[in-house]
């Protein structure tokens, strides 16, 4: 099968949209991604699918840790920013959770300890020990078939 219809089959999954969060030497990465997923209740594990030539694959293998910011749907442009899709350079306010960076004011941060990786394909797959986590209210920024959607 072609490449580009797997990727369309895939689009029609609706998905939320986080912004996975590592510290390095001192310095906030972080990057867009839908492949997110809960694993298990006990202990309370989370999957993250990252891009084998990504740069966040060889800073979370470099710090052992990660958190994820789960965007409200106001939250697109920051989406957008750590997706690569504005290229203007930003300063963005991180706020620190758990001693982590978090996107602030998105609808979960939580925090994780890299429990496992496995290589699958062109992804390494991140299963993280969740170490702390905080809610909010509020409406999902949706992505569907390409683009982000309001869900209703």
């Amino acid at each position: 099968m072609e490449d580009r219809l797997f990727r369309t089959a895939m689009g029609k999954f609706a998905t939320g949209v986080t912004v996975i969060t590592t510290k390095v030497g001192g310095n906030v990465h972080g990057m867009t991604a839908n492949a997110f997923m809960s694993v298990s209740l006990n202990p309370k594990l989370v999957l993250i699918s990252i891009g084998e030539k990504a740069n966040m694959n060889r800073l979370i293998k470099q710090s052992g840790k990660f958190a994820v910011s789960v965007l409200n749907e106001s939250q697109q442009d920051l989406s957008a920013y750590f997706a690569g899709q504005i290229k203007e350079e930003r300063d963005v306010k991180f706020d620190t959770f758990n001693h982590m960076p978090v996107i602030k004011d998105a609808l979960v941060n939580l925090t994780c300890n890299v429990h496992d990786a496995v290589i699958a394909g062109d992804h390494t797959l991140y299963i993280g020990e969740v170490t702390d986590l905080r809610v909010q209210d509020g409406e999902p920024l949706g992505f569907f078939e390409g683009k982000y959607k309001k869900v209703v």
